[in-house]
């Protein structure tokens, strides 16, 4: 089994900063990609950062991208979104993905595995 627990959401102004944290345990050798998405209540989950094993090539969303930076430590099986300059349509759950592909997908059904979701609030 694979386990990904989220961390570091909370209420920040528009402006702000935040880093979330994926932590991966259990079995980590199935976990090569690595994924952010975000889902806010009625509307599907979109994607916003993908990652390789390696941390050799990165995705972004068009929303995110010269914001966002994801980035991980495979010795601490972890992985990060730092998360600059929010902006209020930024609130959302945030969800970490893993996969055992090696590219940096970007679709909802290519992640196996998921974490529970960490709310952001970015207030105007």
């Amino acid at each position: 089994q694979v386990q990904l627990v989220e961390s570091g959401g909370g209420l920040v102004q528009a402006g702000g900063s935040l880093r979330l944290s994926c932590t991966v345990s259990g079995r980590t050798d199935d976990v090569y990609a690595m994924g952010w998405f975000r889902q806010t209540t009625g509307k599907e989950r979109d994607f916003v950062a993908a990652i390789t094993y390696t941390g050799g090539s990165t995705v972004y969303g068009d929303s995110v991208k010269d914001r966002f930076t994801i980035s991980r430590d495979n010795a601490r099986n972890t992985v990060y979104l730092q998360m600059n300059n929010l902006k209020p349509e930024d609130t959302a759950v945030y969800y970490c993905a893993g996969d055992s592909r090696i590219y940096a997908a970007t679709r909802v059904d290519e992640y196996d595995y998921w974490g529970q979701g960490t709310q952001v609030t970015v207030s105007s």
